[in-house]
């Protein structure tokens, strides 16, 4: 069997995830040859890892300007994108021109332009975008999936969903480029897309008018003086005042963060470690959403990224009773450890109520891995062997679609105070 040659466009924090399971898992059906960053330093810092991490030899690096002649040299099957949010199109779009499929981190584009340049240029190429929905694939999201499914709460006809970030990883999202809502979509487009997905995944639908409102409460300078704070910082590594600051990261203290980012940024001048209360964040922290959907279900929907722990609670209402699902999930900053520990599963709980009978618990498989053991599944679908998956999990750029759409639309009517129908927007 022939490898399928991979090349990979943004080696920041995600980076690893991807290259990382070819070099080490799945050697025998794929190969990484090429990385492209506007980074040389963090290129470097790939193939050191490659190579002490995995024991794999270095591959060519080029630079984002290069991106075509990169193509052309390496002539790989599939690029895998997962630069900054905002240049996913750029990548996805020439790829397909140029011949290859496409693998992009969520979400698959911030706005609702870049998303039609992207259905347009699959439709005039023929060729495939997958985008990497892990939640997906972990065992309870896939039983609650199964549950709806086979009917067991009749019809579901409303949704609750309550997402927490703590401190530690909700505040990372106002340290980096995310803060910038042109580079992220703001928080119900970068994180929100996997919930927003998971909910068309498991009730088998998609969006049709969403309401919003959000602001940000907590996090930025205005908020912080108004509880009383007075000394601020810009950054926080080697600040005297940041070392005593429970949000400040300090990159000198992980090699994989001074290696990717703190010894990279006299390159392109990213500040990885910002402060949290500092200025210049334009994204909400806190956020309420409505969504009904095509098949008339109601979603209610809330985010805050500055919560005591992490995790999540949802309800499904149906014509027969109901499911709760509760999940604690452990904290992490990216790349700043084990990935591993990105969204793996402290705790569990799965809840049926039928209308006429007694509540009972649901067993569900314990994942191993991050995002609740789903991203072993995932990776194993993208670069292994899968098997027929009667879930439908793999997510191609109609789902990528879906789930920005409904934070994208979000975004609108928290601007304007109006609802958002999507077909108003895009046919998707």
């Amino acid at each position: 069997m022939s490898k399928k040659r991979y090349v990979q466009v943004g080696v920041g924090g995600r980076a690893q995830f991807f290259y990382g399971a070819i070099a080490q898992t799945y050697r025998e059906t794929s190969e990484i040859v090429a990385f492209c960053d506007v980074n040389q330093t963090r290129m470097n810092y790939a193939n050191k890892l490659l190579a002490e991490t995995y024991d794999y030899p270095a591959v060519r690096t080029y630079k984002t300007e290069e991106f075509d002649a990169m193509i052309a040299a390496e002539k790989p099957d599939i690029v895998i994108v997962t630069s900054v949010d905002r240049t996913h199109h750029r990548y996805i779009i020439r790829a397909l021109e140029l011949g290859c499929d496409v693998i992009t981190e969520k979400p698959m584009t911030v706005d609702v332009e870049k998303c039609k340049e992207i259905y347009d240029a699959v439709e005039r190429t023929g060729r495939n975008v997958r985008v990497t929905f892990n939640y997906r694939y972990a065992p309870h999201h896939t039983k609650a999936r199964e549950l709806i499914a086979s009917g067991v709460i009749g019809d579901v006809h409303s949704i609750h969903f309550e997402w927490l970030l703590n401190t530690q990883h909700g505040a990372d999202y106002f340290r980096r480029w995310h803060r910038d809502k042109r580079n992220s979509g703001g928080l119900l487009v970068h994180k929100s897309t996997h919930h927003f997905d998971l909910v068309n995944f498991w009730i088998n639908s998609e969006p049709d008018t969403v309401f919003a409102f959000g602001d940000l409460m907590f996090y930025g300078r205005e908020n912080a003086e108004k509880r009383g704070v007075t000394s601020f910082y810009q950054r926080a590594t080697g600040n005297a005042t940041a070392k005593e600051d429970p949000f400040g990261l300090q990159l000198d203290s992980s090699e994989n963060l001074k290696g990717m980012y703190l010894d990279a940024e006299q390159e392109d001048g990213y500040i990885r470690d910002q402060s949290v209360f500092g200025d210049g964040i334009n994204i909400e922290d806190t956020m309420g959403v409505m969504v009904r959907y095509k098949n008339k279900a109601i979603l209610t929907y809330s985010l805050n990224a500055y919560m005591p722990w992490e995790g999540y609670r949802i309800a499904f209402n149906g014509s027969k009773g109901r499911i709760e699902m509760s999940i604690i999930e452990k904290s992490y900053v990216n790349a700043g450890g084990d990935r591993a520990l990105e969204g793996a599963v402290e705790g569990k709980n799965i809840a049926v109520f039928p209308m006429f009978g007694a509540p009972y618990a649901v067993e569900v498989e314990e994942g191993v891995g991050g995002h609740g053991g789903g991203d072993p599944v995932l990776l194993n679908d993208l670069f292994g062997t899968p098997t027929e998956d009667i879930y439908n999990r793999a997510a191609n750029h109609r789902d990528g679609a879906r789930s920005i759409m409904t934070g994208i639309a979000a975004n609108q009517a928290i601007k304007t105070g109006l609802p958002v129908r999507i077909d108003d927007l895009i046919k998707i």
